[in-house]
This record gives structure tokens, C-alpha cells and sequence, in this order.
């Protein structure tokens, strides 16, 4: 499988590596974008519960044991391709829970509202930063609250410039 040569998924690709609607709305659960046969398995060594199956060949793209999936978001930051999403559609009747991968300035604050982006960088909502996860990698994850139809369709956020306060 290949990306497309903008290097943006397909709606292909993202439906072949979106978890089931019977596990989405049970539970948090991760969501690996990761489309390319490279040399790359940290995430399988970062999920204690075993969730993303060891590669049989370190070009093999992450599979993923859905049952096993607490949605703790552990694996975010260790993916070196920020490929990595938890989505939570259990959070609220109307919104769902997006753990993400940040590594840009500033930083949102909890409670900041912010601009949400779609693969392709378009602003398509505005939405609530819930939390910030500091890791021990030089990736934040951060967990914004939007909108449930928005929740396979947003992968990362803008923060303004200048935050006042």
C-alpha cells in the first residue's frame, strides 16, 4: 500500500486502518495511520497491554488487537511519523475524545480553544483543549474535545501565536 504522492492518505487507506464502528463506540481506541513499509516498530515495544502486535519483519505495518486496546495513548509519542491517534467516541453523547501528537510552538493551554485541521492542513472546526501530556519523548499529546463526525477527519490542531494571559 502506498500513499498517494501528496502524502496524504486515501479515504482508501484511512478505512483500512480505521478500527471497527463496534469497537469505536465501545471504547477508547487507537487509530495507526502508518501507510509505509519502512524500517520503523517502535510502537509495538511501547504498548504494555500488546494491543499492536509484534512485526513479524520490522518493514510490516502495525496491526493492531483492538480487544486488547485500552486507548491509553502510550503509543502516540513514540511514533517517530506522528501516525499515531487514540479515539475516545465513548466521551460524550456529541463529542468524542482525540489524543494526538504534537510537537510544535506554543503550546495550547487546557481549556484554549483552537483551530482543527484535516489531513490536508484545512481548518474545519474549532475545538476545546481537554489536556497536555508531557512524555519522555519530544512529543506532547494533547486531547481535544470535537465534534463525533469530526473524529476521523481531524489529525491536528493550530494554536494562535500569542496566548494572552
Amino acid at each position: 500500500m502506498s500513499v498517494s504522492h501528496s502524502g496524504i492518505p486515501t479515504q482508501d487507506e484511512i478505512n483500512t486502518v480505521t478500527p471497527p464502528p463496534a469497537i469505536l463506540n465501545r471504547k477508547p481506541v487507537v487509530m495507526v495511520e502508518c501507510f509505509q513499509h519502512i524500517p520503523c516498530d517502535p510502537c509495538a515495544a511501547s504498548c504494555p497491554f500488546g494491543a499492536i502486535l509484534p512485526f513479524a519483519d520490522i518493514n510490516d505495518l502495525p496491526k493492531i488487537d483492538y480487544e486488547r486496546c485500552t486507548g491509553c495513548g502510550l503509543c502516540i509519542a513514540s511514533c517517530p511519523g506522528l501516525a499515531i491517534f487514540v479515539i475516545d467516541m465513548t466521551f460524550s453523547q456529541d463529542s468524542a475524545l482525540l489524543k494526538l501528537p504534537y510537537e510544535m510552538l506554543p503550546l495550547p493551554r487546557p481549556g484554549e480553544i483552537v483551530k482543527a485541521l484535516d489531513r490536508e492542513g484545512h481548518e474545519v472546526a474549532e475545538v476545546k483543549v481537554e489536556k497536555i501530556l508531557k512524555t519522555k519523548h519530544k512529543t506532547y499529546v494533547v486531547s481535544i474535545i470535537v465534534p463525533k463526525e469530526l473524529a476521523l477527519v481531524i489529525r491536528n490542531i493550530k494554536v494562535k501565536e500569542n496566548h494572552n494571559g
